[in-house]
Formats: structure tokens, sequence, C-alpha cells
């Protein structure tokens, strides 16, 4: 598996990539190519550019949850893919796969748009959706994870803003919250987005789908943003447990959280341009 970090809040040293408070990961594996997420705006088109990824090869799109800040370059993928196409240029009808409350309509403060702002039936025209609280096979060895079961006391406790389900406003809870894992031979790969479900949550999802405790990698954001006491404490305590032989924390992890990750755990360097070979 090839995984390369398209988009991150920063890039690395001498990497001249852009960088955004998002997240997008283009991943190549089993002769499948899938974008994980897509970021908020279209950095992650010209840094695919600049690395010479080819986006208009894309076989899947894999949406973590429904926020801006990983939806919201589904706008300019759609224009990208259309340019081509008025172009005559070859286009695929990729595969987009998510939890179904991933493309409900989510605010915050009662009124500012934090969600994907495309409808179903738009990415219905340009991708074939497969929407599914259940996992989903992505390549032989891939898969996204469908909803996440919370099971401890210290992850996933509050809601972020609201959302729209059936025309009802309710808390959001992001129970559309997702994340992939890859069984590789010596183990698995846990790939997140933001972990609104737990890190340690998606963790157990991922080995249970998979018959396999064996964690050897974890890139993503972890959601450790100024969090409880509790929550890092309790998350630091079943990492140490778990032993994975690195973390790749990005996204929404801040630094306090790195550090004391750090002190029972391989941390390590990860922003837009980093490439991850397993």
């Amino acid at each position: 598996m090839k995984l390369t970090v398209l988009v991150d809040n920063k890039t690395l040293v001498d990497r001249y990539f852009h960088a955004e408070p998002a997240l997008s990961f283009f991943i190549e594996v089993d002769n499948k190519k899938i974008l994980f997420d897509t970021g908020y705006s279209d950095i992650f088109i010209h840094n695919a550019e600049k690395m010479e990824i080819k986006l208009a090869n894309t076989d899947i799109i894999a949406l973590s949850h429904g926020h801006n800040d990983h939806t919201w370059g589904l706008n300019h993928f759609i224009q990208y893919f259309t340019e081509r196409a008025l172009k005559k240029q070859i286009v695929k009808k990729t595969i987009l796969v998510a939890h179904p409350m991933t493309l409900q309509p989510k605010i915050y403060d009662n009124s500012i748009v934090i969600g994907n702002i495309l409808s179903p039936d738009i990415l219905s025209e340009m991708f074939k959706l497969q929407l599914s609280r259940k996992p989903v096979p992505l390549t032989e060895n891939l898969i996204f994870l469908g909803e996440i079961d919370r099971n401890n006391n210290f992850e996933a406790k509050n809601p972020i803003g609201q959302i729209f389900e059936d025309g009802v406003k309710k808390d959001d809870y992001l129970l559309d919250d997702s994340a992939l894992v890859y069984r590789s031979a010596k183990g698995l790969v846990i790939i997140t987005g933001c972990s609104h479900a737990g890190i340690c949550n998606i963790i157990e999802k991922a080995k249970n789908v998979c018959g396999d405790n064996r964690i050897i990698s974890i890139i993503g954001g972890l959601h450790l943003l100024n969090p409880s006491s509790l929550q890092l404490q309790e998350t630091i305590k079943y990492l140490a447990e778990l032993k994975p032989e690195s973390i790749y924390a990005c996204h929404c992890t801040d630094l306090k959280s790195k550090i004391e990750l750090s002190k029972v755990v391989n941390v390590k360097e990860v922003g837009s341009g980093f490439v991850l070979c397993l």
C-alpha cells in the first residue's frame, strides 16, 4: 500500500506543497486508486498534480464523515472531471462510498454551514453512490469500516453542531464518522479522517471486522484537540497497551496530545506531501 498525504494542516520541511486545516489522502493498493476525503478547497488537486498523481484515474472516493474540511473539495473534484470531459478526455464513473448521514446537512450555532453542500441527487449524477452503515470492502485488503460502535466511556460524548435527518434538526454526534483499515501481512493499518467516533473505538471496530488484533500503524486525525484529561489519559493507556509500530497523528491532533502520546508510542512526522509505503 502506498498512501500519499494530499492535504494536511501543515507541510513538511523542504516540501513545497499547500496546506489547510483539512485532510485528503490518495491511496494506491491492490491495483486500485482511492481518494480518502477531499479537504476544504481545491489544494488537493494542486498538490496531486505537483506530485504527478493523476486524480482522473481515481476508482473510489471514500468519505470519513460529512464535515466541510473533508467534503468541500468534492465541488472542485467535479469541476476537475467536467473540464476533462469537455476536452473529450477519458474520465471514470468514480464510486463514492460513505455513511448515509455523511450527505445530510450539518450546521453549527444554528446558522453556520459545516457539512457537505452537494445534495445526494447531484452527487449521484457524477458518482456511483454506495452509502452504507456496514463495512464495505474497497479492495481485497482495504475496508471502509462503516458506522463505528461506541463502547467506551471517554470518547465521542459531546455533539458538534446539528444535523438534519429526515428534515428534523438534532444534535450531531457524528454517527457518520468512519475510517479505513488496510490488512497487511504484518497486521492492520488504521486510516482515519477525524476520529470523531474515537480512535480507540475505531481501532476496536477494525480489529473486529478483520479478525486481527495486530495494529502496526495509525495515520490520520485523532480528534485530540484540547481533549479532556480523561480522554487523553485513557487514549494514552489504550495505545500503550496496543503497541503499534508507528503513529502518524495529523489534522485534528494538537501539540500537547502529540507530546503526551510520544511518551508511550512512536509518533512520527506527517504533513502535505508525505508518502507512507507499507
